[in-house]
């Protein structure tokens, strides 16, 4: 494996001056394009601006916005100038923005206009009254004490912001000396990147990752598939998630291919930048590839230029992965496996390996990664075929969480193993089967059920389109079976025929009491769906029915 000990602003500098002219960036939606050297300059120019302004090595740099075309350019600034980027949920609103500025000791936030019902202008105001009242770069907040700038990612002006147009003007008017001092003290070990873990459960917190963490992580994640400098891959998944940042990016620029780009998931949009690209990977989770396959205008759209690309974020249904090699030519499609505090991705299927592998894992270990399914009670290593933990060693280990260290300690054991919180299983092969989190994991009666493999199942049945299964308080077993089932348009079914088809298929204590039919499922800004609301959700009807538990 080739092992990268170099920042990320360095390797960029490195590919545009191997590959010049190739195109690094691609909106095809309105025909934009960046080759290295263009982007280059251009985060030469933003990192000058960042220090203009009164930016310095170390500083953390909230970026607030969807996956527009100087998302980027922010990231490798940042990168370039020695500083940290914190990128910011989409969906977060005013409560939860409070929490990450405070948490993360923000010296300067970038923000758009917002995203769908959220005014991100509206809600920094509100947040941040001084801004109207102090001198740009000058900001004095009472509740934010570390915060000195706002950025908009726009030519509009708003008191007390700079605008983007100004900080890449500020740079093309700034000596190269001071940032060219920086980039040669920058440290492949450093933070580069502060994404805070989605928050479907407690308080989100910061996990630290540096240069070497993410671009290994993400050169991995590209040789699973088989990339190369001829390569397109298409991103229409979030950059503030790792799924974008380092899946995607990291990927992309290891090795020096192309990122097709999305402001943000649309299916419509994915098939036409496909086509229009001729983008030869996609990525999504499950819920996208779906969208994509049940659009009314799929079959308009050429894909022949699919060969590869990732399915991950959440366990992928068997026929869905079947669909996608069928029916947009990945042939050579790959699933990962992992969190954010590794990197993220810890196990992935291979281009080559069957589809059973492919449908039934997520893979094995990436190189210089060592990953173990060990005994939650005992911490022992479990054998082929028992089920544990998922936990993982190696570079791909995150540095720890910002300002909680008996966090990190309570997910770092001093052996260094980083333990995930998820229930696997190895086989013989060395290949892993996700079989829930340890805390879905549905216990009735002494009995472990593993909502995938019901999940898993339930999708045999014509009618469902799609299906997540969550534990139901009971009084009687701790928790019964629920199934949230999302049916295929015109599809008739109830639940006693969910029930009738399980009986005699799968052991009693596995069938589904409680089956609930739905338009959508609760999801994260990065498109994980959000158990935990599923299972409250459930809990309330099943009081509000009145039905014994």
């Amino acid at each position: 494996m080739r092992f990268f000990e170099t920042t990320l602003g360095d390797l960029l500098r490195e590919n545009a001056q191997i590959q010049p002219d190739h195109d690094f960036l691609v909106y095809a939606d309105r025909d934009l394009h960046f080759t290295y050297a263009e982007f280059d300059r251009r985060v030469d120019e933003l990192a000058k601006g960042f220090l203009a302004i009164g930016l310095k090595k170390g500083d953390h740099i909230g970026l607030w916005a969807t996956n527009v075309p100087d998302w980027n350019t922010i990231l490798f600034a940042v990168a370039r100038a020695g500083m940290v980027l914190v990128t910011v949920n989409t969906a977060y609103k005013t409560h939860e923005l409070e929490y990450l500025v405070q948490q993360s000791d923000l010296a300067c936030l970038c923000i758009i206009d917002g995203w769908r019902d959220s005014d991100y202008v509206t809600m920094v105001n509100e947040l941040i009254p001084e801004l109207k009242t102090c001198p740009r770069g000058h900001l004095q907040s009472v509740k934010f004490p570390c915060l000195k700038s706002v950025i908009y990612i726009g030519q509009m002006k708003h008191r007390g912001m700079y605008s983007f147009a100004e900080i890449l003007l500020l740079g093309q008017h700034s000596d190269d000396a001071a940032l060219r001092a920086i980039e040669a003290q920058n440290e492949t070990n450093e933070v580069v990147n502060m994404q805070y873990t989605s928050g479907t459960t407690g308080f989100p917190k910061g996990v630290m990752l540096s240069h070497r963490n993410i671009l290994n992580n993400g050169f991995s994640i590209g040789e699973s598939q088989r990339l190369t400098g001829q390569d397109i891959v298409c991103l229409p998944v979030p950059l503030f998630h790792c799924f974008g940042l380092v899946l995607g990016m990291m990927a992309v620029i290891t090795h020096g291919a192309t990122a097709a780009m999305l402001d943000w998931f649309d299916p419509l949009l994915v098939l036409a930048t496909i086509q229009k690209a001729k983008c030869t990977a996609v990525y999504g989770v499950p819920t996208m590839f779906i969208a994509e396959l049940n659009h009314p205008m799929f079959k308009m759209f050429d894909l022949s230029s699919l060969r590869t690309g990732i399915m991950a974020g959440s366990p992928c249904p068997i026929e869905t992965m079947k669909q996608v090699i069928d029916k947009m030519n990945m042939t050579e499609i790959t699933i990962c496996y992992g969190l954010t505090e590794s990197s993220p991705v810890m196990t992935q299927t291979r281009y080559d390996d069957p589809l059973e592998v492919k449908v039934e894992t997520v893979g094995r270990a990436l190189p210089g990664v060592e990953v173990t399914i060990r005994n939650p009670e005992t911490g022992e290593e479990c054998p082929v075929g028992v089920h544990g933990e998922f936990c993982c060693r190696g570079y791909n280990v995150m540095k720890g969480y910002y300002k909680m260290e008996e966090a990190t300690r309570k997910c770092i054991d001093k052996a260094g193993w980083l333990h995930s919180g998820d229930l696997g299983v190895k086989d013989q092969n060395g290949n892993f089967r996700v079989t829930s989190r340890i805390k879905d994991m549905i216990i009735r009666g002494g009995e472990n059920v593993y909502p995938k493999e019901i999940e898993d199942f339930l999708y045999t049945i014509p009618e469902i389109k799609d299906v997540q299964v969550v534990g139901i308080a009971s009084e009687k077993y701790g928790e019964e079976v629920g199934a949230f089932i999302i049916l295929h348009e015109g599809a008739q079914i109830n639940e006693e025929d969910i029930r009738d088809y399980c009986r005699s298929r799968i052991s009693r204590f596995k069938i589904p009491k409680y089956v609930f039919f739905v338009n959508s499922f609760p999801l994260t800004a990065s498109g994980k769906i959000q158990k935990y609301l599923l299972r409250e959700i459930g809990t309330k009807k099943v009081q509000e029915l009145g039905i014994a538990t």
